[in-house]
C-alpha cells in the first residue's frame, strides 16, 4: 500500500478513538443533566429572599419540660425573648454563652434570653451550667422539638421575638451579644 493509498483509507475507515453515534448522544446528555441538577443545587441555595421565612410572623409555640423545670414560650409574652439553641458539645456555642449571660445582666427585666440546649447528656449539660456559671432561664430539649420546629440543625441559632410573640430577627452563629449595634436594636425593639 502506497501512503497516499494509507492515508485515505486512515481517513474513511473508523478510528479505534471514535465512539458510536448513540454513546456520544448519551454522554451529552447525562453531562447535561449532571449540570442542571449542579445548577439547581447551587442556586436553589441562594433563593431565600430578603429574609429568612419566619422572621416577621408569629413565633412557633412550644413547651418544653426537663428534669428541673418546665417552659412555654407563651409565657414569656410581654417581654422581648432571645431564644438561643445551642449544645455544650458546640465550640461556637460555648464561645457565644458568655455574651448571652452579660446581655441579660445588662437588660435585666426588659429582655429574657431562653437557651434551648440539645444535648443528649443530661450530666454534660448540668456540668456545664454550673462550671460556667450559667445563670440564664435554661432548658434541655434532647429531642430537638424545639429547634426543629424553627428549622435549626445547625448550632448556635438564635431568634429574637417581640413582646407580642413575633419573631423579628434570626442570628446564624455566634454572637457578640454586648456589642453596641446589638443592644441599641434589643433596645429599641
Amino acid at each position: 500500500m502506497t501512503e497516499r493509498e494509507r492515508s485515505i483509507a486512515k481517513k474513511t475507515s473508523p478510528s479505534q478513538d471514535s465512539r458510536p453515534p448513540q454513546t456520544v448522544y448519551y454522554t451529552s446528555v447525562r453531562r447535561f443533566f449532571l449540570l442542571l441538577v449542579a445548577a439547581a443545587v447551587l442556586l436553589g441555595g441562594c433563593q431565600r429572599g430578603p429574609r429568612p421565612a419566619l422572621v416577621n410572623s408569629p413565633a412557633p409555640e412550644f413547651a418544653l419540660k426537663d428534669s428541673d423545670r418546665a417552659v412555654s414560650l407563651r409565657d414569656l409574652r410581654g417581654k422581648i425573648v432571645v431564644l438561643n439553641f445551642w449544645a455544650t458539645w458546640c465550640p461556637p456555642c460555648v464561645e457565644e454563652m458568655p455574651s448571652l449571660v452579660a446581655m441579660q445582666q445588662r437588660m435585666s427585666g426588659r429582655v429574657t434570653v431562653l437557651a434551648v440546649s440539645v444535648d443528649l447528656n443530661e450530666d454534660a449539660y448540668r456540668r456545664f451550667l454550673r462550671d460556667h456559671n450559667i445563670n440564664l432561664l435554661t432548658v434541655r430539649d434532647p429531642d430537638q422539638k424545639a429547634n426543629l420546629l424553627y428549622g435549626t440543625v445547625r448550632f448556635p441559632e438564635t431568634y429574637v421575638i417581640d413582646a407580642s410573640g413575633v419573631l423579628r430577627r434570626k442570628f446564624i452563629g455566634p454572637v457578640e451579644w454586648t456589642h453596641p449595634e446589638v443592644l441599641d436594636y434589643l433596645g429599641k425593639l
